[in-house]
Protein backbone atom coordinates (compact mmCIF):
# COMPACT_ATOMS: atom_id res chain seq x y z
CA UNK A 1 0.00 0.00 0.00
CA UNK A 2 3.09 2.58 0.84
CA UNK A 3 4.49 1.53 -2.66
CA UNK A 4 0.86 2.46 -4.71
CA UNK A 5 0.83 5.26 -2.36
CA UNK A 6 4.17 6.94 -3.33
CA UNK A 7 3.71 5.77 -7.28
CA UNK A 8 0.25 6.95 -7.56
CA UNK A 9 0.71 10.33 -5.02
CA UNK A 10 -2.64 9.57 -3.63
CA UNK A 11 -4.36 7.89 -0.39
CA UNK A 12 -4.75 4.08 -0.71
CA UNK A 13 -6.66 1.92 1.06
CA UNK A 14 -7.86 -1.63 1.80
CA UNK A 15 -11.13 -3.14 1.82
CA UNK A 16 -11.55 -3.59 5.29
CA UNK A 17 -9.94 0.43 6.28
CA UNK A 18 -13.05 1.26 3.23
CA UNK A 19 -15.65 -0.51 5.55
CA UNK A 20 -14.92 1.18 8.67
CA UNK A 21 -14.71 4.22 6.88
CA UNK A 22 -18.61 3.80 5.60
CA UNK A 23 -19.20 2.51 9.33
CA UNK A 24 -17.45 6.08 10.81
CA UNK A 25 -19.30 7.72 8.54
CA UNK A 26 -22.71 6.46 8.95
CA UNK A 27 -22.43 6.29 12.73
CA UNK A 28 -25.15 9.08 14.86
CA UNK A 29 -25.16 7.56 18.33
CA UNK A 30 -22.22 7.63 20.87
CA UNK A 31 -23.13 3.66 20.99
CA UNK A 32 -22.60 3.34 17.07
CA UNK A 33 -19.28 6.10 17.49
CA UNK A 34 -17.79 3.95 20.13
CA UNK A 35 -17.97 0.36 18.30
CA UNK A 36 -16.78 1.80 15.09
CA UNK A 37 -13.79 3.82 16.59
CA UNK A 38 -12.76 0.19 18.83
CA UNK A 39 -13.17 -1.25 15.41
CA UNK A 40 -10.79 1.13 14.15
CA UNK A 41 -8.21 1.08 16.37
CA UNK A 42 -7.65 -2.43 16.81
CA UNK A 43 -7.16 -2.73 13.26
CA UNK A 44 -4.90 0.32 13.26
CA UNK A 45 -2.81 -1.53 16.37
CA UNK A 46 -0.53 -3.74 14.17
CA UNK A 47 -0.36 -1.77 11.44
CA UNK A 48 1.47 1.33 12.53
CA UNK A 49 4.65 0.27 11.14
CA UNK A 50 5.80 2.99 8.16
CA UNK A 51 2.53 4.88 8.55
CA UNK A 52 4.75 7.94 9.75
CA UNK A 53 7.71 9.60 8.85
CA UNK A 54 8.19 11.12 12.44
CA UNK A 55 9.86 7.87 14.19
CA UNK A 56 12.74 9.09 15.09
CA UNK A 57 13.99 7.98 18.76
CA UNK A 58 13.04 10.73 21.62
CA UNK A 59 15.51 11.30 24.04
CA UNK A 60 15.85 9.54 27.42
CA UNK A 61 14.60 9.43 30.69
CA UNK A 62 16.27 10.75 33.84
CA UNK A 63 20.10 12.03 32.80
CA UNK A 64 18.91 11.90 29.16
CA UNK A 65 20.81 8.78 28.88
CA UNK A 66 19.65 5.39 27.24
CA UNK A 67 17.67 5.09 23.76
CA UNK A 68 14.43 6.28 25.62
CA UNK A 69 11.04 5.34 23.71
CA UNK A 70 10.53 5.19 19.99
CA UNK A 71 7.55 7.29 18.66
CA UNK A 72 5.87 4.44 17.25
CA UNK A 73 6.04 2.52 21.06
CA UNK A 74 4.69 5.04 21.95
CA UNK A 75 1.69 5.57 19.54
CA UNK A 76 1.27 1.96 20.08
CA UNK A 77 0.51 2.56 24.17
CA UNK A 78 -1.70 5.40 23.35
CA UNK A 79 -3.98 3.16 20.91
CA UNK A 80 -3.74 0.50 23.81
CA UNK A 81 -5.13 2.90 26.39
CA UNK A 82 -7.43 4.29 24.22
CA UNK A 83 -8.89 0.40 23.34
CA UNK A 84 -9.32 -0.53 26.92
CA UNK A 85 -11.27 2.96 27.76
CA UNK A 86 -13.42 2.18 24.45
CA UNK A 87 -13.88 -1.42 25.73
CA UNK A 88 -14.93 -0.34 28.85
CA UNK A 89 -17.65 2.06 27.54
CA UNK A 90 -18.78 -0.60 25.58
CA UNK A 91 -19.74 -2.40 28.68
CA UNK A 92 -21.49 0.03 30.24
CA UNK A 93 -23.71 0.19 27.00
CA UNK A 94 -23.86 -3.09 26.72
CA UNK A 95 -25.29 -3.49 30.53
CA UNK A 96 -27.82 -0.71 29.83
CA UNK A 97 -29.18 -2.42 26.42
CA UNK A 98 -29.28 -5.75 28.28
CA UNK A 99 -31.55 -4.10 30.60
CA UNK A 100 -33.64 -2.26 28.30
CA UNK A 101 -33.89 -5.73 26.77
CA UNK A 102 -34.83 -7.66 29.72
CA UNK A 103 -37.18 -4.53 30.86
CA UNK A 104 -39.68 -5.18 27.32
CA UNK A 105 -40.83 -8.57 29.08
CA UNK A 106 -42.54 -11.32 27.04
CA UNK A 107 -43.35 -9.87 24.21
CA UNK A 108 -42.61 -11.48 20.60
CA UNK A 109 -39.60 -10.30 19.02
CA UNK A 110 -38.95 -9.84 15.34
CA UNK A 111 -35.88 -8.66 13.66
CA UNK A 112 -35.12 -7.68 10.25
CA UNK A 113 -32.42 -9.00 8.58
CA UNK A 114 -30.68 -8.91 5.47
CA UNK A 115 -27.43 -8.23 3.33
CA UNK A 116 -26.72 -4.01 3.29
CA UNK A 117 -29.01 -1.85 1.31
CA UNK A 118 -32.09 -4.47 0.84
CA UNK A 119 -34.31 -1.70 2.15
CA UNK A 120 -34.88 -2.82 5.45
CA UNK A 121 -35.27 0.60 7.06
CA UNK A 122 -37.86 0.96 4.52
CA UNK A 123 -40.01 -1.87 5.50
CA UNK A 124 -39.08 -1.09 9.08
CA UNK A 125 -40.72 2.42 8.26
CA UNK A 126 -43.72 1.25 6.44
CA UNK A 127 -44.64 -1.64 9.31
CA UNK A 128 -43.79 0.28 11.92
CA UNK A 129 -45.18 3.76 10.43
CA UNK A 130 -42.12 5.58 11.82
CA UNK A 131 -39.57 7.84 9.92
CA UNK A 132 -36.02 6.30 10.87
CA UNK A 133 -33.43 6.61 7.97
CA UNK A 134 -33.77 4.94 5.01
CA UNK A 135 -31.79 5.54 2.02
CA UNK A 136 -29.87 3.85 -0.97
CA UNK A 137 -26.72 3.42 0.44
CA UNK A 138 -24.32 1.19 2.22
CA UNK A 139 -24.62 1.01 5.99
CA UNK A 140 -27.67 3.22 6.25
CA UNK A 141 -28.61 1.83 9.81
CA UNK A 142 -25.54 1.44 12.25
CA UNK A 143 -28.09 1.61 15.50
CA UNK A 144 -30.80 -1.25 16.10
CA UNK A 145 -33.70 0.34 16.56
CA UNK A 146 -36.99 -1.17 18.09
CA UNK A 147 -40.32 -0.07 17.74
CA UNK A 148 -43.99 -1.82 19.34
CA UNK A 149 -46.10 -3.27 15.93
CA UNK A 150 -49.54 -3.56 16.19
CA UNK A 151 -51.56 -5.53 13.55
CA UNK A 152 -54.99 -6.33 14.42
CA UNK A 153 -54.77 -6.65 18.04
CA UNK A 154 -51.55 -8.14 18.12
CA UNK A 155 -48.35 -6.58 19.61
CA UNK A 156 -45.15 -7.35 19.25
CA UNK A 157 -41.81 -5.69 18.82
CA UNK A 158 -39.94 -5.26 15.64
CA UNK A 159 -36.01 -4.39 14.91
CA UNK A 160 -34.23 -2.76 12.33
CA UNK A 161 -30.07 -4.43 12.67
CA UNK A 162 -27.08 -3.32 10.74
CA UNK A 163 -26.99 -4.79 7.28
CA UNK A 164 -24.16 -7.76 6.85
CA UNK A 165 -21.88 -7.90 3.94
CA UNK A 166 -19.32 -10.44 2.82
CA UNK A 167 -16.11 -11.02 4.51
CA UNK A 168 -17.24 -8.35 7.11
CA UNK A 169 -14.24 -7.24 9.30
CA UNK A 170 -13.67 -9.68 12.46
CA UNK A 171 -13.09 -6.61 14.68
CA UNK A 172 -16.08 -5.24 13.54
CA UNK A 173 -18.41 -8.07 14.65
CA UNK A 174 -16.69 -8.22 18.37
CA UNK A 175 -17.29 -4.46 17.86
CA UNK A 176 -20.80 -5.01 17.32
CA UNK A 177 -21.73 -7.82 19.64
CA UNK A 178 -24.48 -6.24 21.84
CA UNK A 179 -26.21 -4.83 18.03
CA UNK A 180 -26.35 -8.44 17.13
CA UNK A 181 -27.70 -9.79 20.02
CA UNK A 182 -30.97 -8.48 18.85
CA UNK A 183 -31.13 -11.29 16.41
CA UNK A 184 -29.66 -14.03 18.61
CA UNK A 185 -32.45 -12.69 20.60
CA UNK A 186 -35.34 -12.59 18.39
CA UNK A 187 -38.25 -14.89 18.31
CA UNK A 188 -38.79 -13.99 14.48
CA UNK A 189 -36.40 -13.39 11.51
CA UNK A 190 -37.91 -11.23 8.93
CA UNK A 191 -34.92 -12.26 5.89
CA UNK A 192 -35.04 -9.24 3.84
CA UNK A 193 -33.31 -10.19 0.06
CA UNK A 194 -33.13 -7.26 -2.86
CA UNK A 195 -34.41 -9.78 -5.35
CA UNK A 196 -33.37 -6.60 -7.80
CA UNK A 197 -29.43 -7.33 -7.82
CA UNK A 198 -28.08 -10.12 -9.62
CA UNK A 199 -26.13 -12.02 -6.92
CA UNK A 200 -29.23 -11.84 -4.61
CA UNK A 201 -28.33 -15.56 -4.17
CA UNK A 202 -25.16 -15.14 -2.61
CA UNK A 203 -25.90 -12.53 -0.30
CA UNK A 204 -28.75 -14.83 0.86
CA UNK A 205 -25.93 -17.30 1.46
CA UNK A 206 -23.37 -14.41 3.23
CA UNK A 207 -26.49 -13.87 5.47
CA UNK A 208 -27.19 -16.98 6.43
CA UNK A 209 -23.20 -17.61 7.30
CA UNK A 210 -23.50 -14.98 9.57
CA UNK A 211 -26.94 -16.16 11.19
CA UNK A 212 -24.95 -19.67 11.56
CA UNK A 213 -22.24 -17.95 13.55
CA UNK A 214 -24.92 -16.08 15.72
CA UNK A 215 -26.70 -19.38 16.52
CA UNK A 216 -29.99 -17.68 14.99
CA UNK A 217 -30.39 -19.71 11.11
CA UNK A 218 -32.73 -22.26 12.84
CA UNK A 219 -35.06 -19.84 13.78
CA UNK A 220 -38.32 -19.41 12.40
CA UNK A 221 -37.84 -17.06 9.31
CA UNK A 222 -39.96 -15.44 6.49
CA UNK A 223 -38.11 -14.92 3.09
CA UNK A 224 -39.46 -11.31 2.08
CA UNK A 225 -38.13 -10.77 -1.51
CA UNK A 226 -38.45 -7.30 -1.88
CA UNK A 227 -37.45 -4.13 -4.80
CA UNK A 228 -40.32 -5.94 -7.19
CA UNK A 229 -40.63 -2.81 -8.72
CA UNK A 230 -37.23 -2.44 -10.29
CA UNK A 231 -36.91 -6.07 -10.82
CA UNK A 232 -36.15 -6.92 -14.18
CA UNK A 233 -34.84 -9.39 -16.58
CA UNK A 234 -33.83 -10.31 -20.49
CA UNK A 235 -36.95 -11.92 -22.31
CA UNK A 236 -35.70 -15.29 -23.76
CA UNK A 237 -36.39 -15.61 -27.94
CA UNK A 238 -38.80 -18.20 -28.24
CA UNK A 239 -36.19 -19.94 -30.94
CA UNK A 240 -33.68 -19.60 -28.29
CA UNK A 241 -33.02 -23.52 -27.47
CA UNK A 242 -29.79 -22.43 -24.85
CA UNK A 243 -30.32 -23.60 -21.20
CA UNK A 244 -32.42 -20.99 -19.09
CA UNK A 245 -30.23 -18.86 -17.17
CA UNK A 246 -31.21 -16.72 -13.90
CA UNK A 247 -30.99 -13.42 -16.07
CA UNK A 248 -33.59 -14.87 -18.40
CA UNK A 249 -36.11 -15.46 -15.46
CA UNK A 250 -39.52 -13.46 -14.96
CA UNK A 251 -40.30 -12.52 -11.58
CA UNK A 252 -43.27 -15.39 -11.66
CA UNK A 253 -40.79 -17.57 -12.73
CA UNK A 254 -38.65 -16.75 -9.50
CA UNK A 255 -41.75 -16.48 -7.68
CA UNK A 256 -42.93 -20.15 -8.32
CA UNK A 257 -39.40 -21.53 -8.37
CA UNK A 258 -38.64 -20.22 -4.76
CA UNK A 259 -42.60 -20.95 -3.36
CA UNK A 260 -42.15 -24.54 -5.10
CA UNK A 261 -38.53 -25.31 -4.40
CA UNK A 262 -39.28 -27.61 -1.56
CA UNK A 263 -38.07 -24.48 1.25
CA UNK A 264 -39.70 -24.98 4.38
CA UNK A 265 -39.70 -21.45 4.87
CA UNK A 266 -42.37 -18.71 4.65
CA UNK A 267 -41.64 -16.69 1.09
CA UNK A 268 -43.10 -13.12 0.16
CA UNK A 269 -42.74 -10.76 -2.64
CA UNK A 270 -42.88 -7.37 -1.99
CA UNK A 271 -41.89 -3.68 -2.91
CA UNK A 272 -41.64 -1.53 0.23
CA UNK A 273 -41.08 1.47 -1.73
CA UNK A 274 -44.72 0.78 -3.72
CA UNK A 275 -45.84 -1.02 -1.28
CA UNK A 276 -47.00 -3.76 -3.59
CA UNK A 277 -47.81 -6.86 -1.82
CA UNK A 278 -47.89 -5.13 2.05
CA UNK A 279 -51.29 -6.99 3.05
CA UNK A 280 -50.07 -10.32 2.17
CA UNK A 281 -46.94 -9.85 4.28
CA UNK A 282 -48.64 -8.58 7.09
CA UNK A 283 -50.94 -11.55 7.30
CA UNK A 284 -48.09 -14.13 7.29
CA UNK A 285 -46.50 -12.13 9.44
CA UNK A 286 -49.63 -11.63 11.93
CA UNK A 287 -49.78 -15.60 11.62
CA UNK A 288 -46.57 -16.06 12.63
CA UNK A 289 -46.06 -13.93 15.15
CA UNK A 290 -49.67 -15.16 16.89
CA UNK A 291 -48.19 -19.09 16.90
CA UNK A 292 -45.47 -17.58 19.25
CA UNK A 293 -47.26 -15.36 21.16
CA UNK A 294 -50.14 -18.87 21.70
CA UNK A 295 -47.26 -20.87 23.17
CA UNK A 296 -45.53 -18.26 25.28
CA UNK A 297 -49.28 -17.33 26.82
CA UNK A 298 -51.05 -20.62 26.50
CA UNK A 299 -53.87 -19.48 28.89
CA UNK A 300 -54.64 -16.22 27.40
CA UNK A 301 -58.05 -16.40 26.18
CA UNK A 302 -58.38 -13.19 24.14
CA UNK A 303 -59.29 -14.25 20.52
CA UNK A 304 -57.10 -13.17 17.82
CA UNK A 305 -59.06 -11.61 14.69
CA UNK A 306 -56.77 -10.23 11.86
CA UNK A 307 -58.14 -7.09 10.60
Amino acid sequence: MRNIEEALNCRIIDRTNLILDIFASRARTSHARTQVELAQCQYLLPRLTGMWTHLERQRGGIGLRGPGETEIETDRRIIRDRISKLKEQLKKIDTQMSTQRKGRGKMVRVALVGYTNVGKSTLMNLISKTDLFAEDKLFATLDTTVRKVVIGNLPFLLSDTVGFIRKLPHDLIESFKSTLDEVREADLLLHVIDISHPGFEEQMEVVNATLGDLGSLNKPTIMVFNKTDIFSYTARDKDDLSPVKKENLSLDDLRHTWMASGNTRLTVFISAKTKNNIDELKQMLYAEVKKIHVLRYPYNDLLYEFQ
